[in-house]
């Protein structure tokens, strides 16, 4: 694939400037590319992996990462579009935050070409006299002009002094570690700019601003968040991400290619034909989407064991040789169904159970289960199967 295409234009919603970005590019100078993080969510999922796989993109070219940990502003808090302001967080919750992040964000980010920076480092020294030549540099009216602040005031909606701090404490953070390009999603254009411009106020070389789209999640609606529980995490069991990479709807495969894998555009635009013409089986194209993704945070054995374990359980409906076991004593030939599921925590709650048999999503030796069942006769070995996600567990007898 050609380097600057997919470099500069896969995966890339906008970037400010282009043309100087271009030139920096050109200048052979190693770059320094800015990423910063709010550690009151340490989690990190296949939407925050666009981003990630363009800072490894950039590694790769010889550049420098610089990774900041915004343990200071996790105290007042970035809205990014929401209504609320997020709670302050202690020391110990933002290092454990941080700890999680980082062990994650180096499955897909080189870390030795990451130089990883703590906010405290500057923010821990300033004084009320700082803070206030900051401020002094912009006006409430350019604070307002952000979209989530306009519509919140327009509306009547309470906004705290601090939060129209954030903008320029994330600015003070380009300046600090001087940074070339800033990087993150469309949602956050606004605090880049005006990183931009405090830098150049402050004698630097404007940041050039390098925003990602945002992935679709696994609903098929709304940008992937761990929130709406449409989310596939990095460091979750390689055999659940290929699950939910198989559950996506079919109409978000090439978008997940596009964005998550460097398979060629040519290669990408034949499969997208193929798929308007009936020609290409979308399960298999998914399949493949699956080992690619999977390959990159856990490797290709990894890959390949999930896709044989897809293939056993959900295609052939085969039983797992290892799966959670539930003991009974010596002579039991009945058992309630709602206390199995309970106590081995394939539902939550006496509630759910019933709801799930209902809804037909248990089954005993792949049959379902009536919706009336209770208790039901059982015999040693025999397998207990629940959901889409197909959750298991074997029945034990003790021997005398």
């Amino acid at each position: 694939m050609d380097q600057n295409n997919l470099l500069l234009n896969r995966g890339v919603a906008e970037i400010i400037v282009r043309e100087e970005l271009i030139e920096l590019l050109r200048s052979g100078r190693k770059l320094r590319l800015k990423e910063g993080f709010d550690p009151s969510f340490p989690d990190i999922h296949l939407g925050h992996m666009v981003g990630l796989r363009k800072l490894r993109q950039f590694q790769e070219l010889g550049h420098q990462v610089v990774l900041i940990v915004g343990d200071w502003t996790a105290q007042i808090g970035d809205p990014s579009g929401k209504s609320v302001t997020r709670p302050m967080l202690s020391a110990e919750q933002v290092k454990a935050n941080a700890r999680t992040y980082m062990e994650q964000f180096f499955k897909i980010v080189d870390k030795g070409k990451t130089e990883v920076r703590w906010q405290s480092e500057w923010f821990g020294k300033f004084t009320l006299a700082d803070v206030i030549q900051l401020t002094g540099r912009f006006t409430v009216a350019q604070m307002l002009s952000r979209d989530d602040f306009d519509a919140r005031f327009s509306s009547g909606q309470p906004i705290a002094i601090t939060e129209l701090l954030y903008p320029l404490l994330q600015a003070y953070d380009s300046v600090m570690v001087q940074a070339d390009i800033e990087f993150g999603g469309t949602d956050q254009k606004f605090n880049f700019l005006v990183g931009r411009e405090l830098q150049g106020l402050m004698g630097q070389r404007p940041q050039q601003c390098f925003m990602t789209p945002l992935l679709v999640g696994t609903d098929g609606s709304q940008k992937m968040s761990k929130s709406l529980g449409n989310y596939i995490g990095v460091a979750e069991p390689p055999g659940e991400i290929y699950g939910k990479i198989m559950s996506v709807p079919d109409n978000l495969t090439m978008q997940y290619f596009e964005l998550l894998t460097n398979v060629p555009d040519q290669e990408l635009e034949e499969s997208r034909q193929g798929l308007a013409d009936g020609k290409v089986n979308p399960m298999l194209l998914k399949k493949r989407l699956a080992r690619e993704v999977i390959a990159q945070l856990d490797g290709e054995a990894a890959a390949l064991k999930a896709e044989q374990h897809f293939e056993m359980v959900h295609q052939r409906r085969e039983v797992p040789e290892e799966i959670p076991e539930h003991h009974l004593p010596h002579g039991v030939d009945r058992v309630d169904v709602v206390s199995v599921l309970v106590n081995t925590g394939l539902a939550r709650s006496r509630s759910e159970a019933v709801r799930l048999i209902k809804q037909g999503a248990v089954e005993k030796g792949h049959e379902k289960l009536p919706e009336s069942a209770r208790v039901v006769q059982i015999k040693n070995g025999d397998v207990f199967e629940v959901g889409k996600k197909r959750r298991y567990v074997r029945i034990v007898i003790d021997e005398k």
